[in-house]
């Protein structure tokens, strides 16, 4: 080859080379370009990613891409809550809602807080169409339900959408006592409607939950102990008792635990719907039955009741009641009591009924056989009335009455019932043995005459 050919192929080379690094050059400009080309100029309303360059006492300069920033400013920077502020540092990552792209400064205007709702909005119109539940806390109450949050947006949950449990657990006539102890409580939910425009969530923890009306009685059931105080609701009425739901299960208020009065039915003193404070004072779970007493968190009259009565006492009754066991009288005391007489103390002849001697509305003397604290019953007697073993005891009982008691030696009934009586035998007997010594003493002389 000769010197010519070698440089024309050197020079051909080298023309190569220079034709391939325009080739990068142009291909690598090019791919720049196309990078800021593809980014899109930001728009209002829209939500985008960023990352904080820099925070001071009253922005924060967030990066949102092909070296383009924005600020978060104003009202926009006092919105975000202080304890998440203090979490901001440069470098984090965080959503950011467009304001404006230029304000009167050409700045571009971002939201923190706005991005959050947004975003909250959005999760919640995907979980109305999912039908997905969520996790969260009741954070209130107004009249109508529960303030529930869905991220930043709180949701409201109506009565009528509350669990079962809970709808059971409910009392009181006003939302603080019905809602109250709610508050601070865990809860599952599912989006019912969402409504941007009106800013408008509703939640239903009913169509999150699975529970049904004999789990609720089972658990409610393992948590009651005997003696405990609980708030419930009449839910019905019989002959019997009242029934009373307490937090999902119903127990039996019996007829005899209503008042300590006498209640002949419970409408006389309860109705449907009633709010009570019941005692627990039975638990059967096998059968699942629960004892409950209105009466027992009342005071107990009886001690205040009885306390002047005395056995072997006279007392004034009107019958109430016949049975074929004797006859029931109520008292003509203060207070309602009320005392048996057993058949066999209606009369000393033989009572084959008590409607043979007595009938309801009598008004007969009675006397007091026995007083029974423990059972508050009283036992009375008719036959009793005017028995001679009671002589004594009616005598004490009739000077205490008219306070007879004795003051001195020798003192009698009339004289303390201030009546006067002829003068004592020991007072007349002189003037009787010397009336005595004149006749013997004439009738002497005249046998002398003789």
């Amino acid at each position: 080859m000769s010197d010519n050919d070698a440089i024309s192929m050197q020079d051909q080379t080298q023309e190569s080379n220079q034709e391939n690094e325009k080739e990068e050059t142009m291909e690598s400009l090019m791919g720049e370009y196309s990078e800021d080309f593809s980014f899109q100029m930001p728009v209002a309303g829209e939500i985008r990613d960023g990352i904080i360059a820099s925070i001071s006492g009253s922005q924060i300069l967030v990066s949102v891409g092909a070296k383009s920033e924005g600020l978060i400013v104003g009202k926009e920077f006092e919105a975000i809550p202080a304890e998440l502020l203090e979490t901001f540092e440069v470098g984090k990552a965080i959503p950011v809602f467009v304001v404006t792209p230029h304000d009167s400064d050409g700045n571009l205007i971002l939201s923190f807080v706005r991005a959050v709702e947004e975003q909250s909005w959005i999760d919640a119109e995907a979980a109305l169409a999912s039908g997905e539940s969520f996790e969260s806390t009741v954070v209130g109450y107004n009249k109508g339900g529960l303030l529930v949050p869905l991220s930043t947006i709180r949701g409201f949950i109506p009565a009528s959408q509350l669990s079962l449990s809970r709808r059971l657990a409910m009392t009181g006539e006003t939302p603080e006592a019905k809602y109250k102890s709610f508050v601070g409580d865990p809860v599952t939910a599912c989006v019912i409607e969402v409504d941007r425009e009106r800013h408008r969530l509703i939640l239903s923890e009913r169509a999150a939950s699975t529970e049904t009306r004999d789990q609720i009685r089972d658990k409610v059931l393992e948590e009651l102990a005997e003696g405990e105080v609980r708030k419930g609701r009449v839910t019905s009425l019989a002959d019997f008792g009242a029934f009373v739901n307490i937090g999902g299960a119903d127990g039996l208020v019996h007829l005899s635990e209503i008042s300590w009065d006498r209640v002949v039915n419970p409408t006389e003193v309860l109705k449907v719907g009633d709010e009570v404070k019941v005692k627990i004072i039975s638990i059967d779970r096998d059968r699942r039955r629960i004892g409950l007493s209105i009466r027992q968190l009342l005071g107990d009259p009886w001690s205040e009741q009885v306390k002047n009565l005395k056995v072997g006492q006279l007392v004034e009754g009107e019958i109430t009641r016949l049975t074929s066991f004797g006859a029931f009288a109520r008292l003509n005391l203060p207070g309602d009591l009320e005392g048996l007489i057993h058949i066999s103390e209606l009369s000393d002849r033989r009572v084959d009924h008590p409607k043979e001697v007595v009938k309801v509305g009598d008004v007969v003397t009675l006397r007091i056989l026995k007083i029974e604290d423990e059972d508050h019953r009283i036992g009375l007697s008719m036959r009793r009335v005017d028995s001679a073993a009671y002589a004594d005891s009616d005598w004490k009982l009739l000077a205490a009455d008219f306070d007879l008691t004795p003051a001195e030696e020798g003192e009698t009934i009339a004289t303390m019932l201030g009546e006067e009586l002829p003068a004592p035998v020991e007072e007349v007997q002189p003037e009787v043995e010397a009336a005595t010594e004149v006749v013997e003493t004439e009738a002497d002389e005249e046998v002398k005459e003789d």
